[in-house]
């Protein structure tokens, strides 16, 4: 059998083979030619691109976080500090069985749920070589306990910190406010490079309206790193500046003074000094203890706080609306003056009732029977309602609304403060736009005793009065006084101010029915004028918080006492030399002068005690 055998063709194996080679070495020319390229990139045009990426890939910048400033009061007294604490720290990857240690600790430490549920979320963002917080503010006990387990307990260690502290509790934590930690929404709206680091934040009161200045400025390090973030060297340093100490004006012992003067009683009460404007005392209570908040208040001791009847967490003083009732006399009738609709010495009969024209309803006076022909300063002593419905009549919302808004009514009044309340002062104009309606003539008629939509912050009453006691200066509150760098340098803070043109005899006719209040036979807070060398001058309001029916009987004793009349107290002394104005507000208080006006008394007689009874 005979096999078949191809026939070469040397000449074509040739080519190919010389193909193969062309094209491999065109491959080849292509490759080294595009690796040429790139390292001509890289060594040149993208030398100082890479070469900053591979700096950043060891040398790291760790932030230095700045110590909070302090906040102490107008005598130098510590209202807000940094304490050191002790902190329970644990690094997870010198931990091997994390779930057994967390158990562990909770037993021993006699943790919550809800502590280790914290942890187990903040350790998650963080790598394992770096130490999360477990338990912070650690107590005697505690530290105690974990001192003798500590050889049991690899990768978990105490730490030591500065945390915030406020030794005065809930005495003046309204204005204070506290620190806590930043969380997310925040903390996409705060300055990158000031704040990496930082975990608290001011949340309330002077803590956040001075965040800034309180925070100072963070400093860094540039550390050397290896491959998985580990510090292998420092590099540099900046260090950080401490934020400013703020001084208030503020006077703590006055403040709880004012504070337990309120007793069980639901309320506010704010003192200005009146040569400068800065604020003397700024209580609402009851109150709360602001330190649980920064490391981190439990659930349920925040939901007691939310759900309280009592409203611990809601700022009266900055925020509560409140009908003035009869402590806003003093300002119409100065502005029935102003507006020459009535004389001081003119007199108005009260017969215990007031009628429109062509109306039948009577809009009562608190005095049944009456209180007969009265001028301006009597009106405003007794609190004759008949006399201002008269006046409000003859001047008008219109004459009311622009004169009252001079004095700050309807509007902030420019306090240090966030979230401050403008209140309500009704017009013409606001009535149509809120409901939609006209402006009726009874609506005026309770304006003018403080009555209707007329809604007031104890703020706005306390800087009304203070302005009244000025003669027309415009008192603008305030609570920082000054700034104190760590350096010692002390900052000054400028504030202005404006005037009300006053006649000074319409002044006086007004500040005299005030005096009278208070140091006359028939003064509604002539109880409040024993043992003291100076006159007082103020006015007692009652506001009502439930409606009464044309010929019903109010009777405190036969409603619930949530429902009970507010009590109101204006003030300021002495007459002859004004220097502090008050205003309280006592929640279903009742009467201003027998509940409000005592309050006003105390504050007074402590702050003009130095000057007048020594």
């Amino acid at each position: 059998m005979s096999r078949l055998y191809a026939i070469k063709d040397p000449s074509s194996e040739k080519r190919l083979f010389i193909n193969r080679i062309i094209a491999a070495f065109i491959v080849v020319s292509l490759l080294t030619t595009g690796l040429i390229i790139r390292l001509i990139y890289l060594q040149v045009a993208g030398h100082e691109h890479y070469s900053s990426l591979a700096k950043d890939n060891s040398i790291k910048i760790i932030p230095l976080v700045p110590t909070r400033g302090m906040i102490l009061d107008r005598k130098g007294k510590v209202l807000a500090e940094n304490m050191p604490s002790y902190s329970l720290e644990i690094i997870p990857e010198q931990v091997s069985n994390m779930d057994d240690t967390l158990s562990r600790l909770q037993k021993l430490l006699e943790l919550s749920d809800e502590d280790i549920e914290q942890y187990q979320k903040l350790r998650k963002r963080q790598k394992r070589f770096v130490s999360s917080s477990l338990l912070v503010s650690m107590d005697e006990e505690q530290l105690a306990k974990f001192a003798v387990a500590r050889p049991y307990f690899p990768g978990v260690d105490i730490h030591r910190q500065l945390v915030r502290h406020y030794p005065y509790s809930d005495l003046a934590a309204h204005v204070i406010g506290y620190v806590g930690r930043i969380n997310e929404a925040e903390m996409k709206d705060l300055p990158i490079s000031e704040y990496r680091g930082s975990t608290h934040i001011g949340k309330l009161g002077i803590e956040s309206s001075y965040e800034s200045q309180l925070h100072g400025k963070t400093g860094y390090a540039e550390i050397e790193t290896n491959v998985q973030a580990r510090l292998l060297n420092t590099l540099k340093e900046v260090n950080p500046e401490s934020g400013v100490n703020l001084y208030l004006t503020l006077d703590i012992d006055l403040q709880r003074t004012a504070y337990d003067a309120l007793d069980s009683f639901n309320g506010a009460v704010v003192a200005i000094d009146i040569k400068t404007g800065g604020v003397l005392v700024f209580v609402s209570r009851p109150g709360f203890d602001p330190n649980p908040f920064v490391v981190g208040i439990a659930n349920d001791a925040y939901q007691a706080l939310q759900s309280s009847e009592n409203q611990p967490l809601y700022n009266r003083a900055l925020r509560g609306l409140y009908p003035p009732g009869s402590t806003i006399k003093p300002f119409i009738a100065l502005a029935g003056l102003e507006f020459d609709v009535i004389s001081a010495e003119q007199k108005l009969f009260c017969p215990g009732y007031y009628q429109l024209p062509g109306v039948t309803h009577r809009y009562r006076d608190w005095k049944k029977n009456g209180h007969g022909a009265v001028n301006l300063t009597r009106a405003i002593t007794e609190s004759c309602d008949v006399y201002f419905y008269r006046l409000a009549s003859a001047l008008g919302i219109d004459n009311m609304y622009n004169f009252l808004h001079k004095f700050g009514f309807g509007e902030k009044t420019g306090i240090d403060l966030v979230g401050e309340k403008s209140g309500l002062l009704p017009s013409r104009e606001w009535k149509r736009e809120r409901k939609n309606q006209a402006w009726y003539p009874g609506e005026t008629l309770i304006t003018g005793i403080g009555q209707g939509y007329l809604q007031v912050t104890p703020l706005q009453l306390a800087k009304a009065t203070a302005t009244l006691a000025s003669n027309g200066k415009v008192i603008t509150p305030f609570l920082v006084d000054k700034m104190v760098s760590a350096q010692g340098t002390t900052l000054g803070i400028e504030h202005s101010d404006n005037t009300i043109p006053l006649k000074q005899e319409h002044v006086n006719s007004v500040v005299q029915g005030m005096v009278n209040v208070v140091h006359s036979e028939h003064g509604t807070a002539k109880g409040i004028n024993k043992n003291i060398s100076y006159q007082i001058a103020g006015k007692t309001g009652t506001a009502q918080v439930l409606g009464i029916k044309q010929n019903a009987k109010y009777d405190e004793n036969s409603i619930d006492f949530k429902y009970r009349d507010h009590a109101l107290f204006v003030s300021f002394a002495p007459v002859d030399d004004p220097q502090i104005a008050v205003a309280v507000v006592v929640e279903n208080g009742g009467h201003g002068g027998s509940v409000a006006a005592p309050i006003a008394g105390e504050v007074i007689k402590q702050f003009l005690q130095e000057k007048y009874e020594n």
